[in-house]
């Protein structure tokens, strides 16, 4: 007897170890799966494993930590607040996608939470205290309370140092299995390190693996290599050249080229990752000047970031005006705003050309940049009359820092230091209003250089959030959308209103023909979905007249480029694809202004430039398909076309290398090692 009595404790010491050890793991999966379920665009796939082995692995870590601790009481209040802890991250991050459709990375929890928490706290409180946000609060600090009181009795014991160390093993054993598996799949070992996006590596891995590679990656500022890239393979044969006569050559064009040696450069630089840089660039192919260089130069530019714009916004009887800029000025049939970092983000790729690497920090970090290619900047350089307008809060998101710096040195007026006198405290403000009040201090001058951003089109879009939506609702109220579209399309008609009246204003002057307007949107309307993922996402697909599964079919949008003087010209269509990094390069060819085509990741729509877009995510397109990074997977635009041996994987090479550069130059201030500060 005493003999069973003895084995039977052993049992009940090792089984209360087991279940210590095996507690915090458990927790960590939970949330995991459940933060997966609410927030992943496929919730079955190689990710859920992956995601289940870093979490047995991160809890595991905690676990052997708190069994090592002597107190019974510390086990239990330790454990207790560490799953506190870990279920307000997973909480923040639920409610931030939920408004923002991304998760914020560790820049912007530590340098732009505050402006976010100020200008959409209301909406967010209202997600928290929703009945669905009531349950993911009540679901993840379930687990929680059940440590809190249950505690006592799975931490009966603290465990010993050896068992410890046999349980450190084990998790390094675990570690190493998940990289094994990691490294045998092409997508997540590509998504792991080469194409480490935060975005999807929370989606494929986990928040918490998401977190970590984020931290890593700010500490050590990423990779300095670029590849090497093949050359493109061409379907021409070569030939004699032809003979004729003199007036029938062709004119040659020169390059879109400044004259900086960047080889010279690298050979001198002793920061290793500029030096990287200035190879990398000293190895590229600028593009070539070409019939469309200079035709708007000494004309006007207004600019405008259209909140949440899309191109099925544009219509011939309801928005006319949109309509006569979209088709009668240059028609973009196949434009892409990557939705990178919400409206910031948009800003930022419209108007520096480069991708924001960091979730709604990167313009906010580039303030004190060196922001040459800028069109304000080239334009200010000129000599142009500058301001930038914006019908919101004038300080969020720093914008009465950086949109100075963007070149805009004529000032920035925003609600809070001028634009009160022109635009009434709604929510959102109106764009019509923005524009009427500010046209006349501008139109005048001899040359000015404007940007707008505006906020009429901004969620949520109902009758009761949007002042916008219910001031336009009887022009959209009979047509064949749901309410939430019909709003959505109602809040856009203020724009509509506010380019008919800048138009009207600016025949009326006599400015039309010497006023180029170039609008785009800041990103896909998130606020249509806010629980949607992609595949289930029935406003916008609604919308758009089709199912968005993917990124690229979500992103897809319209560039409108117009000036009066276009008109009566013969239509210009740019078919092949194109996105909101070509509108810099785009306007400096056609301003004629002087600028290096190797230094912006974008191109020249007219040049000889390869077109493809692309994306944070490493998705991208071209004339001849498209490639989602998550699946591996490149589709041709048609099934009888013929893709080239090596052609995926050299464009997938480029995009890396244009990506790790679009980081490199905001890392390191890079044009001010040749431009100056």
């Amino acid at each position: 007897m005493p003999a069973i009595k003895a084995e039977s404790m052993k049992k009940g010491i090792y089984g209360g170890t087991v279940l210590a050890l095996s507690a915090y793991p458990a927790v960590i999966i939970y949330f995991e799966i459940i933060f997966r379920i609410s927030t992943s665009e496929k919730f079955f796939s190689a990710g859920i494993f992956f995601t289940v082995l870093f979490s047995v692995l991160y809890g595991g870590i905690v676990s052997v930590v708190v069994c090592f601790v002597r107190s019974r009481r510390a086990r239990v209040i330790i454990s207790t607040a560490a799953s506190a802890v870990t279920a307000a991250v997973f909480l923040a991050q639920y409610f931030v996608y939920r408004q923002f459709r991304i998760f914020y990375d560790l820049r912007t929890v530590t340098g732009g939470a505050s402006d976010a928490a100020s200008g959409f706290g209301g909406r967010i409180a209202e997600l928290i205290i929703s009945p669905g946000g009531i349950f993911m609060i009540i679901l993840y600090f379930l687990p929680v309370g059940l440590l809190a009181y249950f505690g006592g009795r799975v931490y009966k014991k603290a465990i010993t140092l050896r068992l410890a160390g046999f349980c450190a093993g084990i998790l390094v054993l675990v570690y190493f299995l998940d990289l094994t598996f990691i490294w045998a799949s092409p997508v997540y070992s590509s998504a792991y390190k080469k194409e480490y996006n935060y975005q999807a590596a929370v989606s494929h891995f986990g928040l918490l693996t998401g977190i970590r590679l984020d931290f890593k990656n700010m500490i050590t500022g990423g990779k300095d290599d670029f590849e090497q890239v093949s050359a493109p393979e061409s379907d021409e044969e070569p030939s004699e050249p032809e003979s004729e006569p003199e007036e029938e050559k062709p004119v040659e064009y020169g390059f879109n080229q400044m004259d900086i040696d960047f080889e010279a450069l690298a050979g001198t630089e002793k920061n290793s990752t500029v030096a990287s840089v200035h190879s990398y660039i000293a190895g590229l192919t600028p593009s070539k000047k070409n019939e469309f260089t200079g035709i708007f130069k000494g004309k006007n530019l207004i600019m405008i970031t259209a909140e949440a714009f899309s191109a099925e916004v544009i219509d011939e009887k309801l928005t006319p005006t949109l309509y006569r800029l979209a088709t009668r000025g240059i028609n973009f049939t196949d434009y892409y705003q990557p939705a990178s970092a919400g409206t910031t983000g948009g800003e930022y790729q419209n108007l520096l050309g480069m991708l924001p690497m960091q979730t709604g920090m990167s313009m906010k970090n580039s303030a004190t940049h060196n922001l040459y290619f800028t069109m304000g900047n080239q334009l200010n350089r000129l000599g142009y009359y500058g301001k930038a307008f914006h019908n919101n809060t004038y300080t969020f998101y720093d914008r009465d820092k950086t949109h100075i710096n963007l070149g805009y040195s004529d000032g920035y007026m925003g609600y809070g230091n001028g634009m009160e006198k022109y635009v009434k405290n709604t929510w959102p403000q109106s764009d019509l209003e923005m524009i009427a009040g500010t046209l006349p201090s501008y139109i005048e001058k001899e040359h000015f250089n404007v940007y707008y951003m505006t906020v009429s089109g901004h969620g949520e879009y109902s009758l009761t959030g949007n002042s916008m939506s219910k001031k336009n609702w009887d022009k959209v109220k009979d047509l064949g959308f749901s309410e939430k579209v019909k709003c959505y399309l109602a809040a856009n008609l203020e724009l509509e209103a506010a380019m008919s009246h800048l138009v009207s204003e600016l025949e009326k002057s006599g400015r039309a023909d010497d006023t180029v307007i170039c609008i785009s949107s800041d990103h896909f309307p998130y606020s249509l979905d806010s629980d949607g993922t992609l595949g289930n996402m029935p406003y916008l697909s609604e919308l758009y007249g089709y199912n968005v599964e993917n990124a690229l079919q979500r992103d897809h949008s319209r560039l409108i480029l117009w000036c009066g003087s276009l008109e009566d010209s013969e239509p210009i269509t740019v078919s092949s694809p194109t996105f909101s990094l070509d509108i810099v390069p785009t306007l400096s060819n056609l301003f004629g202004t002087e600028y290096d085509s190797r230094l912006l990741p974008g191109r020249d729509v007219f040049s000889d430039a390869e077109a493809f877009v692309f994306d944070m995510s490493y998705n991208w397109k071209t004339d001849l398909g498209y490639y989602i990074a998550s699946t591996g997977k490149f589709t041709p635009a048609d099934a009888d076309i013929k893709v080239p041996d090596g052609y995926v994987d050299r464009i997938k090479k480029t995009v890396r290398n244009k990506i790790n550069y679009c980081s490199k130059v905001l890392e390191t201030d890079y044009f001010s090692y040749f431009l100056g500060k």
